[in-house]
């Protein structure tokens, strides 16, 4: 019998997950073990910097560390999507004064203080008289007040110095563009070969953009779609339904929509997540100030809190770990902080004060249903067993957010290393056990037994599938005497 545990000699006390972005702070062997001991459960390579062979190497030595230690380390590739950039200028950057006009246009030639090149046709058949730009994070807000196929003449609302190549948002505008650029299908492409075990999509918009590249991805990779444009709130039960994990983008989402309505989205996004069974990233300046300091501020710990004790799968960092100068320290404060929340006695009680069911005929939400029931009810029960072939099992699961621990059983590494970025699932192999049903009882003994959260006598719950390998499909509930 092969059942091998994914923390065996670092047992995980947490619920929810830290996703840690790797750079140059970051992506060598030492700080990789150093971070891995520290509580990460998955590492993010974003896309937008770096080359394919420093990504390799990254990746490599990822799979390396994590397979020496027994975890099963989730790795994200964040592709950059569609970047939506201003030109140069003569002088480097110009002075836009409150009240102006200024031109965008598709011309080449390099900008001034009266216009500067915009080269992209999407924004002119998307803009209307009376939408806004937001330019280099909405530093910059110009106000369309004359629309043509290739420019449109602007007022300066808030003006200042603006330099080449500063990004633009349009929170008014919903484009006719794909999220996968042909930058994003090359490093798709290589991502995929690599192994990854789910990708970010950038800037969706629609489910159809999920779709899309649902037709390239496959079954290859978890789809990881990145919310950050207030467009998404028209198809937000789509897009979630489309996707198998969702991301929180609270940088861009802050640009395009007013900053102050941020804290609503992201709850309302969370709520529709766990309705459909979807876990969710919260993300963005979670610890931001750990970049340059060795403490966080204490509405950045009450800001972690929160995405916590809302029964959030996972909290990510990004240039806290990435370039910061206390990677380490920084996840051992976020993990701090999460056992902090879910050792409080009312955490549950927050976690599922806002649940909503979707109501259906579905055998496999009534029979998790029904064992976090019983989890509730038998005093002598430690865990509960998940047997699933794809990983639907244990998501179902999940989704209840149950008191006890998941300990999920796969057949395959792919599968253990997505759910490691699942709320409350620690992730064991055992090939063997799907080729029959008989042994699934031993095979639950043996691994709640390694888990070392369990111990002979107590009971174990054990929810599957039968017969195995049908997807989606979860039909069994057991309770075994370990």
């Amino acid at each position: 019998m092969v059942c091998n545990y994914g923390r065996y000699n670092m047992p995980i006390n947490t619920r929810t997950k830290i996703l840690a972005t790797l750079g140059p702070s970051s992506n060598n062997k030492e700080k990789i073990e150093e971070l891995i001991e520290a509580g990460v459960d998955g590492f993010r390579l974003n896309f937008s910097h770096g080359t394919h062979e420093e990504h390799k190497e990254t990746y490599d030595l990822v799979r390396k560390v994590a397979k020496a230690k027994k975890a099963h380390i989730a790795i994200v590739a964040d592709l950059q999507g569609p970047k939506l950039r201003i030109g140069k200028f003569k002088e480097g950057k110009v002075l836009l004064q409150n009240g102006q006009k200024f031109v965008l246009d598709m011309k080449k030639d390099l900008g001034d203080e009266n216009r500067v090149t915009l080269p992209h046709k999407e924004i002119f058949d998307a803009l209307k008289v009376g939408d806004n730009l937001l330019v280099n994070d909405g530093n910059i807000i110009l106000k369309v007040v004359k629309c043509a196929k290739e420019s449109a003449v602007t007022e300066v609302v808030v003006g200042g110095f603006i330099s080449g190549h500063k990004g633009v948002n349009l929170p008014n505008s919903s484009l006719n563009i794909s999220p996968l650029t042909p930058k994003d299908l090359s490093d798709l492409d290589f991502a995929l070969e690599l192994g990854v075990d789910c990708v970010c999509l950038s800037f969706v918009q629609r489910a159809r953009d999920v779709k899309e590249a649902r037709k390239i991805i496959g079954k290859k990779a978890w789809i990881i779609s990145k919310l950050e444009k207030p467009q998404v709130l028209d198809e937000l039960d789509d897009i979630i339904k489309a996707s198998d994990m969702v991301m929180v983008a609270r940088g861009d989402l802050g640009v395009e929509c007013p900053v102050v309505t941020v804290p609503l989205l992201q709850k309302r996004i969370e709520a529709k997540c766990r309705l459909y069974g979807k876990p969710v990233i919260v993300a963005t300046q979670m610890l931001e100030s750990m970049i340059s300091a060795p403490i966080p501020t204490r509405a950045e710990v009450s800001d972690v809190a929160n995405a916590v004790y809302d029964g959030s799968d996972v909290v990510m960092l990004s240039g806290e770990t990435a370039v910061g100068n206390y990677p380490v320290e920084t996840v051992k404060t976020m993990r701090g902080v999460i056992e902090t929340v879910e050792t409080d006695p009312k955490y549950y009680e927050y976690v599922n004060r806002f649940v909503e069911y979707v109501k259906c005929n579905c055998e496999s939400r009534a029979i998790t249903h029904a064992a976090n029931d019983v989890a509730k009810t038998m005093s002598n029960v430690n865990a509960i067993v998940t047997f699933s072939v794809s990983g639907a099992t244990t998501l179902s699961m999940a989704q209840e957010r149950p008191r006890l621990p998941i300990i999920a059983i796969n057949p395959s590494d792919e599968i253990a290393c997505r759910l490691n970025l699942v709320w409350g699932v620690r992730t064991y192999i055992d090939k063997k056990v799907f080729g029959s049903f008989d042994n699934i009882e031993q095979v639950s003994r043996k691994c709640a037994l390694d888990s070392g959260i369990v111990n002979s006598d107590d009971y174990v719950i054990v929810t599957a599938g039968y017969p195995f390998g049908r997807v989606g499909l979860t039909n069994v509930l057991h309770i075994v005497k370990v």
